[in-house]
């Protein structure tokens, strides 16, 4: 093992929260099932992202795995909670896509 690799294994594991970071864009919506292709508020959708439908769950809340868009499930649990603190649920960039 070189001298690099060794610096690499002692040097502390940098922790960052990301639970702490809001999501870019949340989106109120009032189906559990919802489509999500990265356009909207003027974006075009040459700039946008492959169509992905996306499913909330007992959470209230879904996000886009492409975008970082955040769905919120109007009337459910993630409705009216800062969304800073909310853990991030992904789907999308890896589901249904059209």
């Amino acid at each position: 093992m070189c001298g690099a690799q060794r610096e690499l294994l002692r040097a502390p594991a940098l922790a960052i929260d990301l639970a702490m970071i809001p999501p870019p864009e949340t989106i109120r919506v009032t189906h559990r099932r919802i489509a999500c292709d990265g356009t909207g508020n003027g974006l075009p959708a040459a700039l946008g992202h492959p169509r992905v439908f996306l499913e909330i769950d007992e959470h209230g809340y879904v996000d886009c795995g492409y975008c970082d868009r955040r769905f919120i499930l109007a009337g459910g649990p993630a409705d009216g909670v800062d969304q800073a603190t909310l853990p991030d649920i992904s789907s999308g960039a890896s589901g249904e896509t059209s």
